[in-house]
């Protein structure tokens, strides 16, 4: 089964990055930053930070795992939190930025609040309670 990395991207400035899409006869929603492992990736990591790479031409260094989840698809979904200093939506490569029938993405910087998080339609459902849950108990950033 294919392995997927996301990522909880942590700015500077105590927000996180989300990715909006929209798409035709579908109700807005939010993702996190990732996608698939491919095999040129050596680890998970890797291929987070190249994921990070192609969607928002950002930077990141990876602060350690957050989450790990089973989709609907049987994959295994791994969560980390990871520090973004520099990101720039304009110049993202990601494959999937090309194709029409993909719908729209819009890069959003949210507070990373508890409020801010549960007002998202952040899928998948579960990440969007683990992380409030994290921030209201304030230890999102805990290192055990």
């Amino acid at each position: 089964m294919k392995q997927r990395v996301r990522a909880v991207l942590l700015t500077p400035t105590g927000t996180t990055l989300v990715m909006k899409r929209v798409r035709p006869g579908t109700d807005p929603y939010w993702v996190l930053i990732g996608g698939g492992i491919e095999d040129t990736d050596t680890t998970l990591e890797d291929g987070l930070l190249r994921e990070i790479r192609e969607e928002i031409a950002g930077t990141g260094e990876v602060i350690r795992p957050f989450a790990e989840l089973t989709n609907d698809k049987g994959e295994t979904e791994h969560f980390y939190l990871v520090s973004v200093t520099e990101w720039n939506f304009a110049a993202r490569t990601g494959p999937e930025f090309d194709r029409d029938d993909r719908g729209e993405y819009h890069l959003e910087e949210v507070p990373l609040t508890t409020d801010a998080i549960k007002t998202l339609n952040l899928l998948p459902p579960q990440i969007k309670h683990l992380l409030a849950d994290a921030i209201e108990a304030g230890n999102l950033l805990a290192t055990a």
